[in-house]
């Protein structure tokens, strides 16, 4: 049995998660369902696709995830392999994580990934509440 393996991603150009809200129903005036393009194709698709999320970084903090729906190889307008990623529309905010800027994507095991908030449990930013996290850590 496989277990599914999930996927963190910094969400560029987003100020918070709204932001990201406001970007993907935008999206979906033209298309049936959310999705993101990437140039690398992720060998472990079928785990990303098979209950995976992505774990999207707003402003150096992993806030939110999303169920990836579907991976999907495509050629990109240049004519190279490529990747778009669909997801399922909803957001689910998650215990905030500090999370340092690299390049493209991660893989994120299913044990580290941070949990789901319960709605209404956090009344601080985001950001906030991962400084204090790290801070905890030194």
């Amino acid at each position: 049995m496989r277990m599914a393996i999930h996927m963190v991603k910094l969400c560029v150009g987003a100020v918070d998660v709204d932001d990201l809200a406001a970007w993907q129903q935008r999206t979906m005036l033209d298309h049936p369902a959310p999705f993101h393009q990437t140039r690398m194709v992720p060998k472990r698709a079928k785990e990303l696709a098979d209950g995976g999320s992505i774990y999207w970084v707003v402003k150096n903090v992993i806030q939110v995830r999303q169920p990836i729906v579907e991976v999907k190889e495509i050629t990109d307008r240049t004519g190279r392999r490529a990747c778009e990623l669909v997801f399922d529309p909803e957001l689910f905010l998650v215990d905030p994580m500090p999370k340092r800027p690299f390049q493209g994507w991660r893989y994120l095991k299913p044990e580290d990934a941070p949990v789901d908030l319960k709605a209404g449990v956090v009344d601080a930013p985001a950001e906030l509440m991962a400084g204090l996290k790290e801070a905890l850590v030194w």
